[in-house]
């Protein structure tokens, strides 16, 4: 009884702190931005500063609206990878609401593994497993919207490069991409664009440009970039052969999806396989397979054997997903 009045104390707490950070995203922060935009410039209009040190695209950003909050998770390293995780996913909310979200989700997990498998260890696996869910939602919009960037590219190069030979400016080429194609890549360019107009080195946002997309062909064609804009060189040239060299990638990774298709359908079928067994021998014998929920024994087998699955799962999900 005193666990269940802690983690009902403790949910209680975890359920405040992530109202108030859902209640601030609700809130309209637009007026808010465009507020420190007026009241820093009016600071500037206002004080004798040098231009040079003056960042007029520095971009102050919060992990958390809560003050104390936000310096604590200044502090961890693994709140800075969170929230750069969020910005490549372009998914809505900050670091603090998404490990609340973890802390209320693995405190469930404990009272759920308290009160029905009544047993500690089981607990304790399934608040790892409820916490780490929203870590791994977000890694899934991350990769899905990195895979979209990546198929976008080898277009979006080409267009750049027919715009070069047609005489546009680099800048000119990529504002075509960001005008043309939808997010990810579009957005993202639209960015980089605007940096450069704002007086940012080219390298240097072309670095931010790498920084926020973790691509892998995007980064040859940076570093092409830069090496061009340094040695010189047909510039259109470079890209069309970037543009080649990403296709000829791709067919690669469809080779390989095709070889690694039977040991995904293996993965498949051992990994559901239990859980048909399972339901059709309780459609045989109800009475036999009630005794793993009934009984101590049965339930601590039937918790073991999930941990276990889950396990087997991610190790199988692991051998089947080739990196190139």
């Amino acid at each position: 009884m005193t666990i269940t009045i802690l983690i009902a104390l403790g949910s209680a707490a975890v359920l405040f702190l992530l109202f108030m950070g859902i209640g601030a995203l609700l809130r309209s922060r637009r007026d808010e931005a465009e507020g420190r935009v007026k009241q820093r410039l009016r600071q500037f209009a206002l004080t004798e500063v040098e231009s040079d040190s003056i960042d007029l695209i520095l971009k102050q950003t919060a992990m958390s609206t809560m003050p104390w909050f936000n310096r604590a998770l200044k502090k961890l390293r693994f709140a800075a990878n969170l929230e750069e995780t969020i910005k490549q996913a372009n998914a809505k909310g900050s670091a603090g609401v998404y490990l609340l979200v973890c802390a209320l989700l693995g405190l469930i997990g404990i009272y759920i593994g308290i009160i029905f498998a009544q047993n500690l260890m089981v607990a304790v696996a399934l608040a790892g497993v409820c916490g780490i869910m929203p870590i791994l939602y977000l890694q899934k919009l991350r990769t899905s919207r990195m895979d979209r960037f990546q198929t976008q590219l080898p277009e979006a190069l080409d267009l750049m490069s027919r715009a070069l030979k047609a005489g546009h400016t680099f800048g000119g080429a990529m504002r075509m991409v960001a005008d043309e194609f939808e997010d990810p890549i579009g957005s993202e360019f639209r960015t980089t664009i605007d940096e450069i107009n704002f007086g940012m080195d080219v390298d240097r946002a072309m670095a931010n440009l790498q920084n926020r997309v973790d691509v892998t062909d995007l980064k040859f064609f940076i570093v092409s970039i830069n090496i061009q804009r340094e040695t010189g060189g047909n510039l259109a040239e470079i890209i069309s052969n970037i543009a080649s060299l990403v296709r000829e990638r791709f067919v690669l990774f469809g080779k390989i999806k095709v070889l690694s298709a039977e040991g995904r359908i293996s993965a498949i079928l051992l990994a559901s396989l239990p859980f048909f067994i399972s339901g059709a021998l309780y459609m045989l014998n109800p009475e036999y397979m009630s005794r793993l929920w009934t009984t101590e024994l049965g339930r601590t087998m039937t918790w073991g054997a999930i941990i276990a699955m889950s396990v087997g799962i991610v190790v199988m999900r692991k051998m089947v997903k080739i990196k190139v």
